[in-house]
């Protein structure tokens, strides 16, 4: 059984890993609802019947056409009938993190956010009702073919994207090891729209690289806001301190999110004890705040950090927090905007809904859904960069964490006289 403390997401849907969820891990909370009953109420209460003001005998009108009607009406359950005008209510609340699953499909998805199977390795959403891709996991298909963050999927095999749902386009993504999906791909710089053939692999999704790019400085390419990420982090952490590293690099490029407690784990090592990580506003008015409780151990430490648009929830979370909280440089370029709050509830049958519930403001206040981070020092990524193999995000960032060390410097010198 999960652990409900750990299930408060901040992502986007991996259509390699984690499916069913319309994703962006966007601060999630899991089977919050299961009442005991598993019959259907043969009548609405007083209180049910005020839920909506609205004719409801319009929508039984319906019913009863479709039943008398519907030339293929034999094919058709009458439980079907039911979730589809479930998943209307939802569908009308025009939100792409919102999502109904039937039993079958939210059995899938529970089981998926725990497994592995055959996918592309890319977190996908719909932004503007385009699916695209939010970032390609390293290591995986998406990557070794060429997709990138930002690239817009207009059509999966022969299926034309544009009227699908997010969990209808990943059941076209996934398949089966080693089978082939085509897609067609239309980048922003680009003239026309490009086919991609992807060969499905089981995904590996990585967590944490790091090294000491120089005497003093740390580089941590932070993947993934998973449950093994705070153990991985304090140890590469702790050796980078021990290295003497005077400086870190932060890279939450292409990091779509994760676990909301470990985003708060990792901005913790960066702030002081009490600084505000991030809000939580409901709509209510009301706000909930997340406050650091520790380690701190680079709270001192002169940072920079590196995001895109394929930096997403829980990375927009943390580079955030170190923005407002100690003025922290973002280098890159504007990350993607997903701050809301999805709960997941369980119904009666074994189905379930996923439910956005509120969102998420930087502890400035800044909104960050549909707005993203806009880098203090813009830099773009080009296609010619990828072909030289060279990384001008990085070494601008570089560049100013140098110039932070040597300010640091200075004020310690100072301070010693």
């Amino acid at each position: 059984m999960f652990n409900k403390k750990f299930l408060k997401f901040g992502f986007v849907f991996l259509s390699g890993l984690i499916v069913g969820a319309s994703v962006l891990y966007g601060g999630f909370r899991f089977g919050l609802y299961a009442p005991e009953s598993v019959g259907v109420t043969p009548y609405v209460t007083d209180d049910e019947a005020s839920l909506l003001e609205a004719d409801l005998s319009v929508f039984w009108d319906v019913v009863r056409i479709v039943k008398d009607k519907h030339f293929k009406i034999e094919e058709i359950e009458d439980q079907d009938l039911l979730y589809g005008a479930i998943a209307g209510v939802i569908g009308s609340l025009d939100d792409p993190y919102s999502s109904f699953f039937n039993p079958s499909d939210a059995k899938k998805f529970s089981e998926d956010i725990q497994g592995s199977f055959g996918g592309i390795g890319a977190e996908i959403s719909i932004r503007d009702n385009q699916l695209l891709i939010i970032a390609p996991l390293k290591g995986n298909p998406a990557e070794e073919v060429g997709l990138r963050a930002g690239d817009k999927i207009l059509r999966v095999d022969d299926t034309p994207t544009n009227n699908l749902t997010i969990e209808e386009a990943v059941k076209l993504i996934r398949g089966e090891v080693d089978t082939e999906v085509t897609l067609l791909v239309l980048r922003d710089d680009w003239s026309e729209a490009k086919e991609f053939k992807v060969t499905r692999a089981v995904i590996v999704v990585p967590t944490l690289d790091w090294e000491m790019i120089s005497d003093d400085i740390a580089y941590f390419r932070l993947y993934n806001f998973n449950a093994s990420a705070p153990q991985l982090f304090y140890q590469a952490s702790f050796s980078a301190l021990l290295k003497g590293a005077n400086g870190v690099i932060l890279d939450l490029r292409n990091n779509s999110g994760g676990f909301l407690e470990v985003a708060n784990n990792v901005a913790s090592w960066f702030l002081e004890r009490g600084d505000v990580i991030v809000r939580e506003k409901f709509r209510s008015g009301d706000e909930k705040l997340f406050r650091v409780s520790g380690p701190n151990a680079l709270a001192k430490v002169p940072t920079v950090v590196l995001v895109n648009g394929g930096s997403a929830s829980a990375s927009e979370i943390v580079a955030g927090a170190l923005r407002d909280n100690r003025d922290i440089k973002l280098v890159g370029e504007k990350t993607f905007g997903k701050g809301t709050v999805q709960e997941v509830e369980t119904l009666r049958d074994g189905s379930s809904i996923k439910i956005s519930v509120a969102e998420w403001l930087t502890p400035a206040g800044h909104q960050i859904d549909s707005v993203g981070l806009e880098p203090d020092v813009e830099i773009e990524f080009t296609e010619e960069d990828i072909e030289n193999g060279v990384d001008p995000q990085f070494d601008r960032a570089l560049e100013i964490l140098q110039e932070e060390i040597a300010k640091s410097s200075r004020r310690v010198l100072i301070i010693n006289l």
